[in-house]
């Protein structure tokens, strides 16, 4: 047997591709746990000599990699539209 890769979402296990199995067999699952998002990124070296102090740290924090847990954030962005 194969091995099936799946997301868990809303309490329920979704198979990222189609799956030929009976109905009601059992699975092991062995969560992978994500790659890490501390990923750091030399900010300074991409902006120009200059660059004001405080604009340097704005971009440092959203040069930060933040994982929301959302796939698809944009999913509901109607729902806050007026």
């Amino acid at each position: 047997m194969s091995t099936i890769t799946a997301i868990y979402e809303n309490g329920v296990f979704r198979p990222t591709v189609p799956v030929d199995l009976p109905e009601g067999t059992a699975v092991l699952i062995e969560p992978v746990p994500p790659p890490s998002a501390d990923v750091s990124i030399d900010v300074r070296a991409l902006v120009p000599p200059g660059t004001d102090e405080g604009l340097i740290r704005i971009y440092e924090i959203l040069a930060r990699r933040f994982d929301s847990g959302h796939h698809d954030t944009a999913e509901r962005h109607n729902e806050h539209q007026p």
